[in-house]
């Protein structure tokens, strides 16, 4: 080989080098890193999901769900519950192999939110059970009547996003009356002296949508605007879709807003008939209005 030859054949090799090194440099480092977050609301469809209608920075379809991997089992500690009785519930969580999950991030002042409704989402529960270690919590709670309870354990593990998982309880006692749930006709309601009434800026599936609620003096009509933090915000919005199936914890855009409006945004996941709670805080009293809304 003469000298030339030698020359060329030599800056070939390196060219060929230094490409598979650019090549290395933009390869991930490792593909079974997943990354997420939540923002301002999280949903749940069926018995387990991780929040999915707040990540609007997004993340790759190829994400594998926390709550994949975690567990929750509801029990009654006598076994069973009875209407009118006070019972004590037990939630715990686990890891998908059955270990105690025992690492919880504050949310919004809580280790662990419980929504409980009843079959026609006319009871409706949000309580904070007591963190007991080896991934248990626990709380006292009376129902109202017999029947289908599902109960909804939202909570955040550290290391991962907000999580909701849930399940149906039965409890023993005669059954109140089925109501349907039907849409509201207006959406104003009178609770506890206050006018509340709520507008929503698009009643379609998987569109953005705000929440607005204006929360007035019942009989002055004026607004109220010294509303008080409910659990470090200006208050809390519970959705659920008819049959309790799909489930959205939505938190208000501006957390340090007095009134009198607060407003939330969401997306509902799919067209039906959805119960809208909303919960602020005022003088010291919690205050829990219930709205129905069709979704096209």
């Amino acid at each position: 080989m003469n000298k030339k030859m030698m020359i060329l054949s030599t800056l070939l090799t390196f060219s060929l080098l230094a490409g598979c090194g650019n090549a290395n440099e933009n390869a991930p480092a490792n593909e079974n890193n997943h990354t997420s977050g939540h923002g301002a609301s999280h949903d749940q469809a069926g018995n387990q999901a991780e929040n999915q209608a707040d990540n609007h920075g997004g993340h790759g379809a190829e994400q594998i769900p926390v709550s994949d991997n975690l567990k929750a089992s509801f029990a009654f500690a006598s076994g069973s519950a009875k209407a009118n009785e006070e019972t004590e519930i037990t939630v715990q969580i686990t890891n998908k192999d059955g270990s105690p999950v025992n690492d919880f991030e504050v949310n919004h002042e809580k280790l662990l939110h419980l929504i409980i409704v009843n079959h026609d989402l006319s009871y409706f529960a949000h309580i904070h059970p007591d963190f007991k270690g080896d991934g248990k919590f626990t709380i006292n709670n009376a129902f109202p009547a017999g029947g289908k309870y599902k109960m909804f354990a939202d909570f955040k593990p550290v290391g991962g996003s907000t999580t909701t998982l849930s399940e149906w309880m039965d409890v023993e006692g005669k059954e109140g009356e089925h109501a349907a749930v039907t849409p509201d006709s207006k959406l104003v309601k009178e609770v506890n002296d206050k006018e509340i009434e709520l507008a929503l800026t698009s009643t379609k599936a998987k569109e953005d949508v705000t929440l607005t609620f204006d929360i007035r003096d019942a009989k002055t009509k004026q607004g109220i605007n010294n509303l008080e933090p409910y659990l470090g915000a200006v208050g809390h919005v519970v959705i659920l879709s008819e049959d309790a199936g799909q489930y959205l914890h939505v938190h208000p855009l501006d957390e340090k807003a007095t009134g009198p409006k607060a407003q939330f945004a969401t997306s509902f996941p799919k067209s039906g008939t959805y119960k809208i709670w909303g919960q602020f805080q005022h003088r010291g009293e919690v205050i829990t209005v219930p709205f129905v809304v069709e979704v096209k």
